[in-house]
């Protein structure tokens, strides 16, 4: 089991290592790792079993620090920051391009908060770098507000909890951006919305407030190649599109085509490691869409771990019928 303990220069050190930590806020225990560390990020997705790559909310240690990765805070969202920061706030900013694709889902929008517990704000204080951290238990359990919750789930899993007692708040952060002029709540959440209104004037809420800054149909919606992407079995893919007289490129787990050209194939890992798969999903769909071809061709990952996530996300970035191209 994971090492309990109040000692933040030992948190800081499995982080600067790339490893995960657990850590207390105000509203729930966060399973921490290096935000701009896609091997950190990857192993966030893996140790939670989480079923999809949801977009991860970014932990800081003050509002000036947020300039590091965000390009802009429009005014009523930097006036809620003031007034509500540190606390149960998350803000939904456009992102700079030093924060990973697999912290956002491909999204250009990072979510980002400041939270109000003086031992991650310590810890915050003392890294080069912003943290990574969704509630610290396993995909569709109860998120945890003791340091011995995340023990029980993950201790496993993760060398070091750090111990700042019960949460005072026990419930996720409210999740605020804009669409528009119109400042937005995307997820209700431990800062109420009256507060937010004595500040900002009337908000909108989304009807279907989930758990996730974006929700998985804007997602959807939001990232997919502009190609059309084709999932099935590959050989068979590649006779039919042949047949076709049709320009295409591969994206596989770890096959190679030797009769199809380096630069129209990417194998996202050769050795079978779903973790770097997952780390090179976004960026390789990207180089692919950027080709001079008419439809990518991929295939499902093994259904297992962390492949779960990457499947869920090729099947969101999938055409509906392959027949149709």
């Amino acid at each position: 089991m994971a090492e309990i303990g109040k000692d933040i220069a030992k948190a800081k050190a499995y982080l600067e290592k790339g490893d995960l930590v657990g850590i207390p806020t105000e509203t729930v225990y966060g399973l921490a790792g290096n935000a701009l560390n896609p091997d950190a990020v990857a192993k966030i997705f893996s140790v939670k079993n989480r079923p999809s790559f949801d977009p991860l909310i970014l932990h800081t240690y003050d509002l000036d620090s947020v300039g590091h990765f965000v390009k802009q805070i429009p005014a009523p969202l930097r006036s809620l920051a003031e007034r509500f920061w540190p606390g149960p706030l998350t803000l939904l900013l456009p992102k700079k391009d030093i924060v990973p694709d697999l912290v956002t889902s491909g999204l250009d929008t990072v979510a980002v908060r400041v939270p109000d517990h003086p031992l991650t704000l310590g810890l915050l204080g003392v890294l080069d770098f912003p943290l990574a951290a969704p509630s610290a238990n396993p995909f569709g359990y109860i998120s945890p507000t003791k340091a011995s919750h995340v023990n029980d789930q993950l201790g496993e899993k993760i060398p070091y909890i750090l111990d700042g007692g019960s949460c005072k708040v026990g419930l996720e952060s409210t999740i605020v951006g804009m669409e528009g002029n119109q400042v937005t709540v995307y997820r209700l959440g431990g800062l109420d919305i009256g507060k937010i209104e004595n500040v900002v004037g009337k908000v909108e809420v989304m009807a279907h407030s989930s758990s996730n800054p974006k929700s998985p149909g804007m997602l959807k919606s939001h990232y997919a190649p502009t190609k059309p992407f084709i999932l099935g079995d590959l050989d068979e893919l590649i006779a039919e599109y042949n047949l076709k007289g049709r320009r295409f490129a591969i994206l596989a787990f770890r096959r190679y085509f030797p009769q199809i050209s380096d630069h129209l194939q990417i194998q996202l890992s050769r050795d079978g490691d779903l973790s770097e798969a997952a780390k090179n999903l976004f960026a390789a769909m990207r180089a692919l869409d950027s080709l001079d071809v008419s439809v990518i061709l991929s295939e499902l990952m093994p259904d297992v771990g962390l492949g779960k996530a990457i499947n869920d996300r090729l099947k969101r970035a999938a055409v509906p019928e392959a027949g149709n191209h």
